[in-house]
């Protein structure tokens, strides 16, 4: 699309010097250009509000974008999030997602896992074709898997609603009170969102172990906990929650979401401004950038995570209770991060032969040996040594080639555990190392793909954190643990007047989802209103 964020990948650099962005009068400044700082910014916008976003790096997008890692610059590498699944249908409605180049190629099967003995497991969109290949592994555990399958589809009933006052992701989140209402009469849903491990849940309904190994792993994604750990349940639950049709990719990359959100908050009248570090916040008054200049605003809005907005706004200004929450929040990161450039795709031995094989490759990938492997490699990863025995794989290309050079893949690699901090050496000395052993786990079920890997890198925590700016390298900003979801993650009002947190640490929790933008700007339209009732405003068509 000419003239849009997309045709130059995020980088849209400075729209008139500093010295003229500090000159200008704005309503609110918006402190990170991550995918719900953009989406803020749009609404903001919208309202009428003079609204000035700043990103630090000279890309938009933060953990949602798009980036040419590779000597062959037709590799287009989304580094960080890799696919869309709980992006909120009233953010893409409300801001015009389609029309601005949005396009999603939903996977079909989901999940496809292959067994060590040859076997495979296939989670398809048509039920029926899933129980078949549940009754080819374990005709014993048919009615256990649906029944697996319909305790999170009956959460979701009760929680999600396409209707926005039903919805509990839209706005305040509700209190452990109003979720025992909303839940009440069925005890295992309860157990599900607020304790629940994802092992106990699985080993209730299934008794084949490969089933158990292919169901396990999406309740520990993003998680410093092992799939017996206590809350995982509900971790899976989150990644459950979604009211789109499915998980997908984008076409062009996952950061075509972030530049279609910038598009939209531009074209409403927001300012994007591109490698302007901000080195404090200064509430009620603005922000001081890294050069000294001031840019005033009454109204901050942090696109940052908990930790790096409270050492920007500063300890001592901080509310002592607010800054003990901050402090407390958990962002230990477990995750690996391997892109890939491919000369072709990596055979799986346990796929169908020819053509009938290809929906593998559309579907995510999913390795694991069992629940005690995976909960053995995080207790490693607990002493400091990476154990990346759980993976989920993605070929974008499968769907869409657009991403790579003509006859070349792309392939990504979420894995877990490894910590942030090595026992022995560090990333950089080691991380040939780990990326080598994570391709040879990778190989137990697909032995050719070493062979298959022209370009690659690998990101672990330190380079996360460094990279994109998240404290821990957390790709949620912080645990989607019980004890961090719901009523326990941030709203987005803080007890600091004027400041405002719009990031994956806030309600409704992280992943790709755009909800967590509008809530922080209907609070700040809201509030905004109370103070000044004849300027303020609804964003039209809200």
């Amino acid at each position: 699309m000419a003239g849009s964020v997309a045709a130059v990948l995020g980088q849209v650099g400075l729209p008139m010097s500093v010295a003229e962005l500090a000159a200008q009068p704005w309503d609110v400044i918006v402190v990170g250009g991550g995918h719900n700082g953009l989406t803020a910014a749009a609404y903001l916008a919208r309202a009428g509000k003079r609204t000035l976003v700043l990103e630090r790096r000279e890309r938009l997008g933060g953990a949602c974008t798009l980036e040419r890692p590779f000597a062959d610059p037709a590799y287009l590498i989304s580094p960080c999030a890799y696919l869309v699944g709980l992006l909120h249908p009233l953010v893409i409605e409300e801001l015009g997602l389609a029309r601005r180049g949005y396009r999603v190629f939903t996977c079909d099967p989901s999940q496809w896992s292959p067994f060590l003995d040859g076997t495979s497991f296939t989670d398809w969109k048509n039920p029926r074709r899933t129980a078949e290949s549940v009754r080819g592994l374990s005709p014993r555990d048919v009615d256990g898997y649906v029944a697996y399958q319909d305790v999170y589809q009956r959460i979701r009933d009760r929680l999600r609603s396409h209707d926005p006052a039903e919805d509990t992701w839209v706005g305040d989140a509700p209190d452990r009170d109003r979720l025992e209402s909303l839940l009440a009469g069925d005890p295992e849903a309860l157990e599900v969102v607020l304790e629940l491990s994802v092992a106990e849940l699985v080993e209730r309904h299934v008794v084949d172990e490969r089933l158990r190994a292919a169901l396990h792993g999406a309740g520990v994604i993003g998680t410093w906990a092992g799939p017996r750990d206590p809350g995982t349940a509900g971790v899976r639950l989150m990644h459950n929650m979604g009211l789109l049709d499915g998980w997908g990719y984008v076409e062009g990359g996952m950061g075509r979401v972030s530049f279609a959100l910038a598009d939209a908050a531009r074209e409403a009248g927001a300012v994007l401004a591109c490698g302007v570090p901000v080195a404090r916040i200064e509430p009620t008054t603005g922000v001081l950038l890294d050069d000294g200049t001031l840019v005033r605003s009454s109204t901050i809005v942090s696109n940052a995570d908990p930790h790096r907005t409270l050492a920007l706004v500063g300890t001592d200004v901080a509310p002592t209770a607010w800054r003990a929450r901050v402090e407390g929040w958990d962002v230990r990161s477990p995750v690996l991060k391997l892109n890939c450039g491919l000369v072709r795709l990596p055979r799986f031995p346990a796929a169908p032969a020819g053509a009938e094989g290809d929906h593998v490759y559309r579907s995510m990938v999913v390795l694991s040996t069992g629940i005690d492997d995976t909960q053995a490699a995080f207790e490693s990863a607990g002493r400091g040594e990476p154990a990346p025995d759980w993976c989920e794989l993605y070929f974008q290309t499968a769907h869409d080639p657009t991403v790579a050079p003509a006859g070349r893949h792309t392939m990504s690699v979420f894995a877990q555990y490894a910590p942030y901090h090595l026992a022995h050496g560090d990333w950089d000395s080691r991380r040939r190392e780990i990326a080598e052993r994570l391709l040879r786990r990778i190989a137990l079920w697909a032995p050719d793909v070493a062979e298959c890997v022209e370009q690659w890198e690998l990101l672990g925590p330190p380079d996360v954190e460094a990279r994109i700016g998240l404290s821990g390298g957390h790709i949620f900003q912080g645990s989607c643990l019980p004890k961090q979801m719901w009523d326990r993650r941030f709203p987005s009002r803080t007890p600091i007047q004027g400041l405002y947190l719009c990031g994956a640490a806030t309600h409704p929790g992280g992943s790709v989802i755009g909800i967590n933008g509008r809530n922080a700007a209907m609070a700040v339209l809201a509030d905004l209103t109370d103070r000044r009732p004849a300027v303020a405003q609804s964003p039209p068509g809200v």
